[in-house]
């Protein structure tokens, strides 16, 4: 004899069933929208601008009580010219500021990219900021016949060169394995970003690094040990990125950058972290 569900029992489903529908209702409602990239009318309409910068002597750093560094007064020109706030997110690792920008966290990456195929193909990139180059970061030969010391490209076969984890120069220095038929071994560092490299490097943790020469250039003071001038790369312009869902604010930092090159602010903010 087959069990029949009794209107009590029946009572009991219904109830279960529609509480089971509220409750996905109301958890549906509390989740949050899952973040996605932003362009420039939903920024302007909240008026702040989410920017991830490196925090190094070049872009981001503190002076004193306040905080300085060409990408970050750039930022900030950009921002009082648009009539936004800029929310500064510090960010050491290159993999997570690329992250960021595509989850939505970010809106801009702030800091000097360099342009590779790769790297054209995932993001927008704005009109070129500034030059730079990649250099080998070592110590000053101890000899004349130092071995550790390299002068020239081709003495860099068989060398571990430690690297910003994702960092752009990673092509290069495979391409330089190409260039001089052999192999360099690349190390990526996931943990800092290029000053703590150069540190690791002059006091000996590490033999060589690579990293953007204005870095180097810049903290040269405090490290004196340091020599970087065995190239890596050609020089190369840099610039911003933004998400490829983001083609307003590309317009806007581009329209924005090319105006604001040509005027004396831009020139005394180059030759304060340049020259």
């Amino acid at each position: 004899m087959k069990n029949k569900l009794t209107p009590k029992i029946w009572k009991y489903v219904a109830v279960a069933f529609i509480g089971s529908l509220v409750a996905t209702f109301i958890l549906q409602r509390e989740e949050p929208p899952a973040p996605s990239p932003r362009d420039y009318a939903d920024i302007a309409a909240e008026g702040v601008l989410r920017a991830a910068l490196e925090y190094n002597a070049i872009s981001l750093y503190v002076d004193g009580d306040t905080l300085a560094g060409f990408d970050y007064e750039l930022m900030e020109a950009f921002a009082r010219d648009h009539g936004l706030k800029v929310a500064i997110m510090p960010e050491m690792s290159f993999e997570k500021r690329l992250e960021g920008l595509a989850d939505g966290t970010y809106d801009l990456i702030a800091n000097g990219i360099l342009a590779t195929s790769p790297l054209k193909d995932s993001l927008l990139l704005t009109v070129p900021i500034a030059l730079t180059k990649e250099v080998l970061v070592q110590r000053k030969p101890a000899s004349p016949d130092d071995s550790l010391f390299i002068r020239t490209q081709l003495s860099l076969a068989k060398r571990t060169l430690h690297v910003v984890k994702g960092s752009p120069s990673i092509l290069r220095i495979r391409n330089l394995g190409d260039e001089i038929a052999d192999t360099i071994y690349i190390k990526e560092v996931e943990k800092y970003g290029p000053e703590q490299l150069i540190a690791m490097v002059a006091h000996g943790d590490i033999d060589y690094a690579v990293c953007d020469e204005n870095i180097a250039r810049a903290v040269t003071d405090s490290m004196p040990q340091i020599d970087f001038s065995t190239d890596i790369s050609f020089t190369q312009f840099y610039s911003w990125a933004v998400s490829k869902k983001s083609p307003a604010l590309l317009d806007s930092l581009n329209t924005w950058l090319e105006d604001f090159k040509q005027g004396r602010e831009y020139q005394k903010i180059y030759q304060k972290y340049y020259k």
